[in-house]
């Protein structure tokens, strides 16, 4: 039998109480906390808890859960939301013609190390449709023609509510998605970004790092923002690079950085452990 664990997640003032307030709401409905995490931004005075909770002996389904944990919510000013733990997400894969990271997140959705239901694969281009169809996921090519940018975007926009998407992971899709796009689906769309911002943001990260002469190169993992680049980080990583390494060597060293970091940015919010504030993000790993 399933166990059923709710994820709640909340942010607000820092005040005395939150902790209590908190767990002996969880307490006094039946529930337990099999685990906790809870930071406090000493500059902003701002507060973040997410606790995962042991919900079987509680009378509440998740929706009741909601509704019970609302008033004090309200009282404390939190920005918060609660999710069925055991329950996966639905996520929609974009990439363009590069397979490393889309190879990689099929693998770990077969094999169960990621948690999440793969509703699709969309790219600009056609190359990677039988890598889908070999793992039954279905395949669509929306070629994103620059005269008819505004058109194809909104077929993805439909794709996405096709397949009731709650997250879209652009997975080396090497286009710049509309600002009201990353408006819309607002910490939503993840992105890896083959550099470690904010250094060598936009195109050929690669070549401007090798021009520079850099003694590290990474990959970047973020929340996709209507700012190219900018927005909110999840997870990075690098690597030594040296005098000899070319734009091309670095990119073949870089592709194990991206998958990599895309993997664990991408766990970390399929597990609710990422609370966006601004434009900064606190990471419960």
């Amino acid at each position: 039998m399933t166990e059923k664990n709710y994820t709640l997640c909340a942010s607000c003032p820092d005040r005395a109480g939150i902790i209590a307030a908190v767990s002996g709401f969880i307490a006094g409905h039946g529930g337990s906390i099999c685990e906790a995490s809870q930071h406090l931004d000493q500059v902003s005075g701002w507060f973040f808890m997410r606790y995962e909770i042991r919900a079987d002996s509680m009378p509440l389904d998740l929706e009741a859960f909601r509704e019970a944990f609302t008033p004090v919510a309200d009282e404390f000013g939190m920005t918060w939301f609660a999710t069925a733990s055991e329950r996966p997400k639905r996520v929609l894969i974009l990439v363009s013609r590069e397979d490393h990271c889309l190879a990689d997140l099929l693998y770990r959705w077969r094999s169960g190390d990621l948690n999440f239901e793969l509703a699709a694969v969309v790219s600009n281009h056609p190359d990677l449709e039988s890598l889908a169809e070999s793992h039954g996921i279905p395949f669509h090519h929306v070629p994103v023609r620059p005269d008819h940018r505004d058109e194809d975007f909104a077929r993805i926009s439909e794709l996405y509510s096709h397949y009731r998407g709650e997250c879209m992971v652009l997975a080396r899709f090497m286009q710049i998605l509309p600002p009201a796009m990353c408006a819309q689906y607002a910490g939503r769309i993840i992105n890896i970004h083959h550099s470690f911002l904010p250094s060598f943001s936009g195109a050929r990260p690669y070549q401007q790092a090798a021009e520079r002469g850099v003694k590290i190169i990474g990959a970047t993992c973020h929340y996709v923002t209507e700012e190219l680049d900018s927005g909110p980080i999840i997870e990075q990583d690098v690597i030594r690079v040296h005098h000899g390494d070319t734009a091309r060597s670095m990119a073949q060293q870089g592709r194990d950085v991206e998958k990599q970091v895309l993997s664990r940015g991408l766990r970390y919010h399929l597990e609710d452990r990422v609370l966006i504030h601004g434009n900064r993000t606190i990471v419960f790993a």
